[in-house]
């Protein structure tokens, strides 16, 4: 496809998207310019197998860098998704709250969570080559 890595490794396979950047806790980020837009990757939705609920912040609500902005629960475990970015809460995927298998069936696309007007640029974030050797690593 050109447009994504595959990381193979004895435990499985999994989907990096060589067009976002990624954090340390399986977030994936896409800039649209003061728009920070957050999911969960391709690797961190198969770790949680199938979600079943999602809790997500109010619009508007101020967030720092580090803050959870979401938490997904599974069958096997509750997750929280964290912002790499201060700013304000400008959308969130209310698709979720009906349909939260869209994280699973498509974490880089549908299955967005949280869309953030940023004020300040995102930190510590990992390229698709580093954070798929961190995926090598952990595995």
């Amino acid at each position: 496809m050109g447009k994504e890595l595959v990381v193979k490794t004895k435990l499985g396979e999994y989907v990096v998207r060589i067009d976002l950047m990624y954090t340390k806790t399986d977030e994936w980020v896409r800039k649209e310019d003061n728009i920070i837009v957050i999911g969960i990757t391709d690797y961190a939705q198969k770790k949680l197998k199938h979600i079943v609920n999602v809790e997500l912040p109010e619009k508007g609500r101020e967030v720092k860098a580090g803050d959870v902005v979401a938490t997904l629960e599974s069958v096997k475990t509750v997750a929280d998704v964290y912002t790499p970015v201060s700013g304000v809460v400008e959308e969130v995927n209310e698709k979720l709250l009906d349909s939260p298998d869209l994280i699973n069936n498509d974490p880089y696309g549908e299955g967005w969570i949280v869309k953030i007007r940023a004020t300040e640029e995102p930190k510590e974030l990992l390229t698709p080559e580093e954070y798929a050797k961190k995926i090598e690593k952990e595995e």
